[in-house]
């Protein structure tokens, strides 16, 4: 039977099956090897199949699988615990965890805060345009692509898009309706776009003069991935909110909401919930993928073969420029190498070479391998897709 009889659309139908991995490697059916540097989409940071990521889940698998959050299990506390810290090893104040599925709930649960937070009447939220949070209908309101909004119009209102890293667009988004500005501080699935210097920190003055909540969305910048523990830390600033997801279960579904203990006092029981959210499975793989990235000090990691990986991309044939922060990198391909292709059809012929990328944009490959890369992989990457660009437009496959 085929993939598209049993299953829907929303996908196009997968050009390979994967069986197995390890560390940055995956294997298809045919045993086939592949360099894997997007990681599941910034998700598995500690590689395929880590062996107490694995440990974690089979004994927790044996204990205790599920009782709802109508009751405390003991992977919980830990993770709330280690998150909270995380968080404020940059700047900030004490704060409170809510346990979610993905990062797309972590958006609906940081939106649902801020209104709850404010009362009616500040129910609005600024967010940047090409920024990405998700598909679910608050998620996909918030997030600045709008050709992504219109097969489910109408949206939930009191969403409004102001321009990257323009601060003067934003003061001018705000009115009196507006509670939030929602931003990542790398666009991600925008194209890998950070920051400018002084735009975080001018966010977190505007909100500071118009009372207004910072929500920041970690979900893929989070947890080591550019070089600080969190995106935003790079610029030094108080977050209100902070979402997580992706890589804390490395490959196992768990996400959660970040609050000030001020903001995070507004939910009272009933508001929110979850059958699933930091259920105790999940949850035991995230409280070992927290105590693995701190062993390892996930940051300095990240930023010290985020470093090398840039090095041995630039100058490459085919290659514009390189941009982003740790181990989240943007390749900006040149005209001439893409000849008519866009930047999917290349990683589609890398993936042919045993590499694999995602073309974030149309010009624009993403690379997101796993932290415990080594350096030896990151030569042969890069010599694979150094390959590919150097063949040109006859790449294509």
């Amino acid at each position: 039977m085929s993939w598209s009889e049993v299953l829907m659309g929303n996908y196009a139908v997968p050009p390979v099956t994967f069986v197995q991995g390890s560390g940055t490697e995956l294997f298809d059916t045919e045993g086939r090897r592949y360099l894997d540097f997007l990681c599941g989409l910034a998700v598995t940071s500690l590689g395929h199949s880590h062996p107490r990521v694995a440990a974690a889940l089979a004994e927790q698998s044996r204990t205790l699988l599920h009782t709802s959050n109508l009751f405390a299990t003991e992977p919980q506390l830990e993770v709330a615990h280690r998150l909270d810290a995380l968080v404020r090893s940059g700047v900030g104040q004490p704060g409170r965890v809510l346990f979610q599925n993905s990062g797309s709930e972590t958006i609906e649960a940081a939106l649902k805060l801020a209104r709850k937070h404010h009362g009616p009447g500040r129910h609005g939220v600024v967010s940047a345009w090409r920024s990405f949070h998700g598909r679910t209908l608050g998620a996909l309101a918030a997030t600045g692509q709008p050709e992504k909004h219109e097969p489910f119009q109408p949206l939930p209102e009191g969403f409004r898009l102001a321009a990257w890293n323009d601060i003067d667009a934003f003061a001018a988004a705000v009115d009196p309706t507006v509670g939030a500005i929602l931003v990542e501080p790398l666009q991600g699935e925008g194209g890998v776009n950070p920051a400018d210097p002084g735009f975080l920190e001018g966010l977190r003055d505007l909100c500071d003069e118009r009372s207004l909540l910072l929500i920041v969305d970690e979900v893929q910048t989070g947890l080591g991935r550019t070089g600080e523990w969190f995106g935003h830390h790079h610029a030094g600033i108080r977050a209100d909110i902070v979402t997580v997801a992706k890589a804390l279960g490395n490959g196992v579904p768990i996400g959660a909401v970040w609050a000030s203990a001020e903001v995070a006092a507004a939910f009272k029981p009933g508001d929110h919930g979850s059958t699933f959210a930091g259920q105790p499975l999940a949850a035991a793989a995230a409280r070992e993928v927290l105590r693995i990235l701190t062993e390892i000090d996930a940051p300095s990691l990240a930023a010290q073969r985020g470093a090398e990986l840039v090095a041995a991309l630039q100058g490459l044939e085919g290659v514009e420029s390189v941009r982003g922060l740790g181990l989240l990198i943007g390749v900006e391909l040149t005209a001439a190498c893409l000849q008519g292709r866009t930047a999917a059809d290349v990683a589609r012929t890398c993936l042919d070479a045993g590499l694999i990328v995602n073309g974030v944009t149309s010009t624009a490959l993403r690379l997101a391998p796993p932290l415990t890369i080594t350096p030896a992989e990151i030569i042969e990457g890069v010599a694979i897709l150094a390959s590919v660009l150097s063949r040109g437009g006859e790449a294509t496959s």
